[in-house]
């Protein structure tokens, strides 16, 4: 009966396309939105993604990197010295107003105040060494290259942030930022673009390197426990990048519309997936008749259904992970900000297979109009 099902699919493609069609587009949408929830929220974290440090220390109870507050310098002589710590460096923010020379009016900004060694933690992975170095020329700047046409500029163009002229010096990929344009620059072009003058003894972070990064949790653990060096909280690299994530997920609402959609997908997928099905088992129920008449037994039939619904789903998953990776690759070039892993990726098929099993179930029920007697009409 297996073998029936795989013929009548071939013999009869043309009734089941519909079907296969519906399953690898739901499958391909559900794809290409979690790489997009993936890769817009996680640029929320690109601070702390984009960086090789261990540890962060903060205000106490922030919520997401980008909602920093300032805390007391003497957070890095705790810092440095736990035993565990090999390096430590500060990290200034500054929400700003950028002008361009272009009219493209106020773009609100970012500035990331960083130390420009070639051996600096923050933005590691985003910077080269000779890119940093660029920093420490006087004023300047460097800017993700997707953000040079919303900023009006081009490399070696100067803007005005927050009424002090700069220049930039260099462009990179990685630094695109949730909710605003990331501006990296150094600690000292940093605080100069500070319109606070309380801060300019104060950082909005501190990471730090650990000898040995398995020890992250019990070093800040260990850290976060002395209040002698001022109010401040400690986060590992991985847990900070979490909560930054989750914030802008479920806590500003944006994530709870991005499931919503999800279901609204799957829901469609499976209500058109469900009657192309019925439709084809509908179209062929006198043959299933004439099996019936001829001693097959109903439950025979409904694995002959079951087995046309999982061919179905693995033809219409196999089009949209094809199709899936073209559509990111194009949104990658594009630098589109997309994010899909191996488990997420099996979690959005192994859905989309759902939906087709499910609908294959619903298909069953068209089986009781597979009586001999229809054969007589």
């Amino acid at each position: 009966m297996v073998a029936l099902a795989r013929k009548t699919l071939i013999y009869e493609w043309r009734r089941f396309l519909p079907a296969i069609l519906a399953v690898g587009f739901a499958g391909l949408l559900q794809l290409l939105q979690a790489a997009l929830v993936l890769g817009i929220f996680g640029s929320a974290s690109v601070y702390i993604t984009g960086s090789s440090a261990d540890l962060w220390a903060g205000y106490p109870g922030t919520q997401s990197v980008n909602l920093g507050r300032s805390i007391d310098s003497g957070v890095e002589m705790r810092l440095r010295m736990d035993p565990a710590v090999t390096a430590v460096e500060p990290f200034h923010w500054v929400d700003a107003d950028w002008r361009g020379p272009s009219d493209t009016g106020g773009v609100s900004v970012f500035v990331s105040g960083i130390n420009a060694r070639p051996d600096g933690m923050l933005f590691a992975h985003a910077l080269s060494p000779a890119l940093r170095a660029r920093l420490n020329e006087p004023d300047a700047v460097i800017v993700d290259r997707a953000d040079l046409d919303s900023l009006g500029v081009a490399i070696g163009d100067t803007a005005v942030i927050n009424g002090h002229r700069v220049r930039v010096v260099g462009v990179s990929n990685g630094l695109r930022a949730l909710g605003g344009v990331n501006v990296v620059a150094s600690l000292a072009t940093a605080a100069e673009l500070d319109t606070d003058p309380s801060n300019a003894s104060r950082m909005t972070y501190f990471v730090a390197k650990l000898r040995n990064p398995a020890d992250a949790d019990d070093v800040a653990a260990r850290l976060r426990g002395n209040r002698a060096f001022g109010s401040y909280d400690v986060w590992t690299a991985e847990n900070f990048a979490r909560r930054s994530q989750l914030y802008w997920m479920f806590d500003t609402g944006a994530g709870a519309g991005v499931l919503f959609l999800a279901g609204v997908v799957f829901l469609v997928g499976a209500v058109i997936t469900s009657q192309t099905l019925v439709a084809a088992v509908i179209g062929s129920v006198r043959e299933y008749a004439t099996l019936n008449a001829l001693g097959v037994g109903v439950g025979a039939l409904r694995k002959v259904v079951m087995e046309q619904a999982f061919w179905v789903g693995a033809l219409g998953l196999l089009g949209s992970t094809v199709l899936g990776g073209i559509a990111l690759a194009l949104a990658r070039s594009r630098s589109v900000p997309v994010a899909l892993g191996p488990w997420t990726t099996v979690a959005c098929l192994a859905l989309c297979m759902g939906l087709a099993i499910v609908s294959g179930l619903a298909a069953m029920r068209s089986l009781r109009r597979a009586d001999p007697a229809t054969l007589l009409r």
